[in-house]
C-alpha cells in the first residue's frame, strides 16, 4: 500500500516531555509547566524564522533547530523567574539530545523493516541532534534515512519541507505515509499531498481547519495494523 512510512521525529518517535523530570529536579514545582512552555516556545519560533522570511532558498531568519531549543529554554526560565544557570542549561540540553523514545517506536519499525517498508524521519531537528536522539535509541538499524529541514532552511510546515522526502525517496507522493502525533503537521502533511497517520495519544480534537487525517490512532503500534 505504502513504499514509505516517514514520521515525524519530536512528540512522536521521541516524547520530548520526558525532559520534565529533570527540570522537575532542577526547578520543584515547575517542571511539567517548563517542559509545556519550552515545548510551545520552540515551535513559535520555528514559525516566526520560516513566515517571516518564505524564501525558497532559506529564511534568511534560520537557526539552527538545537539552537532554538536552547533560546526557548532561557525564555521560558525567564518568563517563570527561573535561575537558568550554566549548568541546568547544559543538563536540560543533554537531556533533550537524549531524548526519551516512546516505548512502542523501535518495535514499530523493526516490523515495517521486517516487511520490507522504507522508513525514515523527517524533522525540524538538526542533522547532529537527530544522529544524536536516534543513536541514543537503538533506532538507526532500523530507519533508511534521517531527513532534515536543515537542507532548506525552512521549518514545517512550509512545503519545501514535505518535498525533501520526494527529493531523498524514489516515491511518489501518493505512495507515503506521514505519521505525526502533532496535529498542525499532520494537517500541513496532508495539506502537502500525503496520506497521514495521527497518532492522537492524548485523545485531542483535531483541528477545525484543512482535511481531516486518513488515519487516527492513540499509538504508534496502530500504525502496524494498516500494513
Amino acid at each position: 500500500m505504502y513504499k514509505l512510512i516517514a514520521f515525524d521525529a519530536y512528540g512522536t518517535l521521541f516524547d520530548v516531555y520526558s525532559v520534565g523530570q529533570l527540570a522537575e529536579k532542577l526547578f520543584p514545582g515547575y517542571g511539567q509547566e517548563l517542559s509545556l512552555m519550552w515545548r510551545d516556545r520552540q515551535i513559535e519560533y520555528t514559525r516566526l524564522v520560516t513566515m517571516s522570511d518564505p524564501n525558497p532558498n532559506g529564511s534568511k531568519h534560520y537557526l539552527p533547530f538545537w539552537e532554538i531549543t536552547i533560546r526557548s529554554l532561557r525564555y521560558v526560565c525567564k518568563r517563570l523567574n527561573l535561575n537558568l544557570t550554566s549548568d541546568y542549561e547544559n543538563q536540560l540540553m543533554d537531556q533533550y539530545a537524549k531524548l526519551t523514545s516512546f516505548t512502542d517506536s523501535l518495535s514499530v519499525l523493526k516490523a515495517l523493516k521486517q516487511q520490507g517498508i522504507s522508513t525514515a524521519i523527517l524533522s525540524n531537528g538538526s542533522r547532529e541532534m537527530l544522529a544524536t536522539v536516534v543513536e541514543s535509541n537503538g533506532l538507526k538499524p532500523y530507519l533508511d534515512k534521517v531527513v532534515t529541514i536543515e537542507d532548506v532552511r525552512l521549518f514545517k510546515t512550509a512545503p519545501q519541507a514535505y518535498e525533501l522526502l520526494l527529493k531523498a525517496f524514489p516515491v511518489k507522493s501518493n505512495e507515503i505515509l506521514f505519521v505525526s502525533s502533532n496535529a498542525w503537521d499532520a494537517l500541513a502533511a496532508k495539506w502537502y499531498g500525503f496520506d497521514v497517520f495521527w497518532v492522537n495519544r492524548l485523545e485531542h480534537p483535531f483541528e477545525e481547519i484543512g482535511e481531516k487525517p486518513n488515519y487516527e490512532g492513540n499509538s504508534l503500534s496502530k500504525v502496524l495494523e494498516l500494513i
